[in-house]
């Protein structure tokens, strides 16, 4: 949450800035601002608006700001309002030093107590603003030296740019917890919190990892340690382009994230394949339990990775919710696997937890869509999706990669295991490789489920059921709804529905599902019945050819068949294109729901 970027070179910083914030509103958008030190190196002028970028932009219109340095935050409200006063950039009393910060300062009061007594006046509500009134306190002439006396007094989770007029020729970036990476260009360099912000200018990144400070020029990056000891970092190179990033004549970008899950499926099963780390799989061999924790989306597709690895694998798989998980009493050994699984490769909840696992003595592997992100550097394994960027906040394409990424785990760890034979694993494969043509044929349905969305738009709220694999399909079809439309959904496992949910349902209530001609079909169609006979409205998401659906359904969503195990791939994505339908029939921003954001960088 939160997206920072910074610039220094000889362009006017002021597009470029505009421009990063542009890639990283999917981060936090509730206000946005930049400071530039204008070409006179004495002044900082800043700019901010409550609201989305467009607003900062239409602000800034006529205003002549010039300068080459400078930075930019795009905000996700943790402390205080989204206001003028506590968007950010943030600048110290002199208006010497201005800041920008992505997390959570957990000391922030007790600094901000020592700061008032000093004599300093704070103008917003917000923990960043001690930062800034810290570097003008702390400086000692050398902007860098203050950066590490500052960093040290700093509890919690931040990255934090700084620009100021004492040397109006550098940016200091400091990391720990929360994502910065430094962009490498020619005559110029960035910061930024996602590599998005800055692709249209570079593809060669240096990655700060936690308890590092960048010193930038336009000519050159230092990279230190907390201790003041300079660092050797090689660059990396990334080889997608920001066309990637654009809607290519999509409405919205989830509209064509969702569309894109033929490509994003089919590329993941090559990546899997071409990347397989041997020594992960010998690793598995002596495992004899595994974590999984998770957030959100996250949190559904481990759900249902759980039932692939427990069936092929014979590991006992226990899901957590990353938040939770870290603080309740964990039972670890050497033979215990702890996987972290996060699109961003950055969630917090998630990172801090597999840490402490780490810490404890257990194995760890993420499972991530962002080479060079934190998870990935940290756990002792790592699993790609290979699924470009999301730029829609709510997850579709990842989700689906997430899929097909633990199903196949679950078979190599199977096949080294030995619990799977190798008939089976072809088998499986093989269909598999078979899900992207299947997608493509949901998809063509487009048309037939946005009608159906439009009949349905108006109900207050929704209940989506499933059994067993697709159980978890039914808790995200929930999560969707309720993230884009802001109808209260809730998911639930049909067998579970007598013992409680099945108080709510009447004439009024659509009721969403899941039921693939599967060996739980007669169990799912008996709890259809249920809600029949309670006059339940019935949308079904059902096998092509099922005919018997119809007579207990008022609408029906029909899907290609394919094996058991790889229906959840398929029946997720009907409930994608009815949620985002949904939405946008009630003229909801889906790319960008209210109070929420895409990568959650704070507890």
């Amino acid at each position: 949450m939160c997206g920072i970027i910074g610039y220094i070179g000889k362009r006017n910083a002021v597009p470029v800035l505009l421009y990063g914030l542009q890639r990283l509103e999917y981060r936090g958008y509730d206000s946005a601002g930049i400071s530039v030190i204008d070409k006179t190196g004495n002044k900082i002028i800043v700019e901010k608006q409550v609201g989305k970028i467009k607003d900062l932009q239409e602000h800034l219109w006529n205003k002549k700001i010039e300068g080459h340095i400078g930075v930019g935050h795009s905000r996700w409200a943790t402390h205080g309002s989204p206001t003028i006063e506590n968007a950010h950039p943030h600048t110290s009393q002199k208006g010497t030093i201005s800041i920008v910060h992505n997390g959570i300062i957990e000391n922030y009061l007790e600094l901000k107590k020592e700061l008032i007594e000093k004599g300093y006046r704070f103008r917003s509500e917000t923990d960043t603003e001690v930062i800034a009134h810290l570097f003008e306190d702390f400086y000692t002439g050398d902007l860098l030296e203050t950066a590490l006396k500052v960093a040290k007094k700093l509890d919690g989770a931040y990255a934090v740019g700084v620009i100021s007029t004492y040397e109006p020729d550098r940016i200091i970036a400091i990391k720990k917890g929360s994502p910065l990476i430094i962009g490498l260009g020619k005559d110029e360099n960035f910061i930024a919190s996602d590599i998005p912000a800055v692709l249209e200018y570079t593809k060669d990144f240096i990655a700060l990892e936690d308890g590092e400070i960048a010193l930038v020029t336009k000519d050159n990056v230092e990279i230190y340690n907390l201790e003041g000891k300079k660092l050797n970092k090689k660059p990396f190179h990334v080889t997608w382009d920001v066309s990637v990033a654009e809607k290519a004549g999509y409405k919205h970008f989830m509209q064509k994230e969702i569309h894109e899950q033929p490509r994003t499926i089919g590329d993941t099963i090559t990546g899997f394949l071409s990347s397989k780390d041997e020594d992960l799989y010998r690793m598995i061999k002596d495992t004899d339990k595994l974590y999984i924790i998770a957030c959100g989306t996250s949190y559904h597709a481990a759900l249902v990775g759980k039932f692939w690895i427990e069936k092929f694998a014979r590991i006992p798989v226990e899901v957590d919710y990353a938040s939770e998980y870290r603080y309740r009493d964990r039972i670890i050994d050497k033979k215990t696997v702890v996987m972290g699984i996060s699109q961003s490769g950055e969630t917090a909840d998630t990172r801090f937890a597999l840490l402490d696992a780490k810490n404890e003595g257990a194995k760890t592997l993420s499972l991530v869509n962002v080479v060079g992100s934190s998870l990935s550097r940290e756990t002792d394994f790592v699993l790609y999706t290979y699924c470009g960027p999301e730029i829609g906040v709510a997850a579709t394409k990842t989700f689906t990669a997430q899929l097909v990424a633990l199903l196949l785990f679950a078979l190599e760890a199977g096949l080294g295991r030995k619990t799977i034979t190798k008939d089976d694993y072809e088998k499986i494969h093989n269909e598999l490789l078979h899900i992207p043509s299947k997608v493509e044929e949901i998809l063509k349905k487009d048309d037939e489920i946005k009608d159906l969305a439009h009949r349905y738009m108006n109900a207050s709220d929704f209940l989506f059921l499933g059994r067993n694999i697709n159980y978890p399909i039914a808790l995200e079809g929930a999560l969707k709804l309720k993230e884009i439309s802001y109808i209260h959904a809730e998911g639930y496992p049909a067998g579970e529905m007598k013992h409680g949910p099945i108080a709510l349902i009447d004439e009024k209530l659509p009721v969403v599902c899941v039921i693939p001609n599967d060996r739980y079909y007669e169990k799912m169609f008996s709890n259809i019945q249920e809600v029949k006979a309670r006059k339940g409205k019935v949308i079904s998401v059902a096998t092509e050819g099922d005919k018997q659906i119809e007579n207990v359904s008022d609408e029906v969503i029909y899907i290609p068949e394919t094996l058991d195990p790889l229906y959840p791939i398929l029946t997720v994505i009907p409930l994608q294109q009815l949620s985002y339908h949904i939405a946008t029939l009630l003229g909801k921003d889906v790319d960008q729901p209210r109070n929420l954001a895409k990568t959650v960088t704070v507890e």
